[in-house]
């Protein structure tokens, strides 16, 4: 409507100067008229010439006066007037309209999936609304959130220029945030967190009046067009889970985890899905045979879960230990409720000194702690954003803080989940009995600095 309304508001400005404008044509084409009758006059009879003046004269439109003029000036500069009025009072009253449910263009948001394909459009307003953090401690362990922040921080530093993904502002950018508020933010509170903890005291960044002083608290509504129902996100858990395996093929490690070496002449890898891999083609005798580095010889379980969790910790048979990170996938994306045997994407992974989380390549990811490091949608809400859940346990309200230092198939597009970096387990069991205690849904606060 307000589109519509300034189309007919510059229509109107630019009828009322053609018409101000024709005033003045009539007036100059009379007089040009005027001057061509006198020259005429000058070659005929002076009889004839006035009988000839006044017939023309008389048939020619006349011309308006000065005083006709300045009232039609008045008039169209009065009406102007009121339809500014007019449009300010439209304005004013649609700014916020209540009871009604329109989508603005400044606040509406075009989501976009892993390949950047438009999938769907969202208003901003129905995802996002600035309120206060309840007044109840904020919980995190503080060496770890500092670690994972300035891990964050330097990613943006370091890989701006070659990761463009990182400089999306996302749908946040409809609300205002900046890709330079992010920034700004981390760099805040790792000063924060740096000086509390020189000073052995409980950082200020756990009190919730210390943030709100200092953050624009922003609540995060989930949005899930399978379910318009859902109000809190939804808080799925995933882990780094310890694996037993073999570095060479055995009937009980028999399930291979591969690298692809540094001197690719082409994405070959690209053409093969997980079950092509599988059936042994990069295995002695398979057509491809040579092309990759096996890592590791697991289980299918546990390859299932280390491309499921994106790491994985392996304990040799010989003894050894090594960490493996995904590192580049064959490019067929993940498809959501498809059972993960079925699953056509596969991970080849990289040896890693660390648990790692986001990054364009294998050797830039950020490092990442558990307990404090949320996957979630990099491309449409953003890498680095802070993050406070609040949840019930116990029968008593918690704030838990965390940020978005990682992603997943599963997470482009999403704006009604994350994934919790729940720890480091042996087992599904040990795995569950910690989870157990976490919520399934929760509220969510994204923090920016003032």
């Amino acid at each position: 409507m307000s589109i519509i309304f300034n189309q007919k508001f510059r229509f109107a400005v630019g009828f009322a100067t053609l018409l101000m404008s024709g005033f003045a044509y009539i007036r100059l084409d009379n007089v040009s008229k005027n001057k061509q009758l006198h020259q005429q006059s000058q070659t005929t009879h002076q009889t004839t010439q006035n009988i000839s003046f006044n017939q023309q004269e008389q048939n020619l439109p006349q011309s308006p006066s000065p005083l006709t003029l300045i009232k039609s000036a008045h008039i169209v500069s009065t009406s102007l007037q009121n339809l500014f009025d007019v449009k300010q009072r439209f304005d004013r009253q649609n700014f916020h309209p209540p009871g009604h449910n329109l989508t603005l263009a400044s606040t509406s948001y075009k989501v976009i999936d892993e390949l950047k394909t438009y999938k769907f459009s969202v208003n901003s307003n129905n995802v996002f609304t600035p309120v206060k953090l309840p007044t109840t401690k904020v919980n995190f362990n503080q060496a770890d959130l500092l670690t994972v922040f300035i891990n964050t921080r330097k990613y943006f530093q370091d890989y701006a220029s070659q990761d463009p993904d990182i400089l999306r502002t996302g749908i946040l950018g409809t609300q205002g945030v900046t890709v330079d508020d992010v920034t700004k933010t981390l760099d805040f509170m790792i000063a924060v967190l740096k000086e509390d903890i020189a000073n052995n005291r409980t950082t200020r960044l756990q009190d919730p009046n210390f943030i709100n002083a200092n953050f624009r608290v922003i609540k995060w509504s989930a949005y899930n067009p399978t379910n318009t129902k859902q109000e809190q996100l939804r808080i799925t858990k995933y882990a780094v889970f310890i694996h037993p395996g073999s570095r060479k093929k055995t009937s009980t490690f028999n399930t291979p985890i591969y690298s692809l070496k540094d001197n690719l002449e082409n994405k070959f890898y690209t053409k093969y899905t997980k079950q092509d891999v599988l059936s042994g083609i990069y295995e002695p005798g398979g057509k491809e045979f040579g092309k990759v580095e096996p890592l590791a010889y697991l289980t299918r379980n546990g390859l299932e879960e280390a491309l499921m969790q994106g790491t994985i910790i392996v304990n040799f048979t010989d003894g050894s230990q090594g960490v493996f990170n995904v590192d580049r996938n064959n490019g067929i994306p993940y498809v959501r409720g498809l059972k993960a045997t079925a699953q056509k994407r596969y991970w080849y992974f990289r040896k890693v000194d660390a648990i790692k989380g986001y990054g364009y390549k294998i050797d830039a990811k950020i490092s990442i702690k558990p307990g404090v490091t949320f996957a979630g949608d990099v491309l449409n809400i953003g890498l680095g954003k802070v993050i406070v859940l609040e949840h019930n346990q116990g029968g008593r309200k918690r704030l838990q803080m965390g940020i978005i230092a990682d992603t997943g198939g599963a997470f482009l597009p999403n704006l009604y989940q994350l994934d919790f970096l729940a720890g480091i387990f042996q087992n599904q069991k040990a795995f569950g009995q910690q989870v157990s205690k976490m919520p399934d849904y929760a509220k969510a606060y994204i923090l920016v600095k003032k």
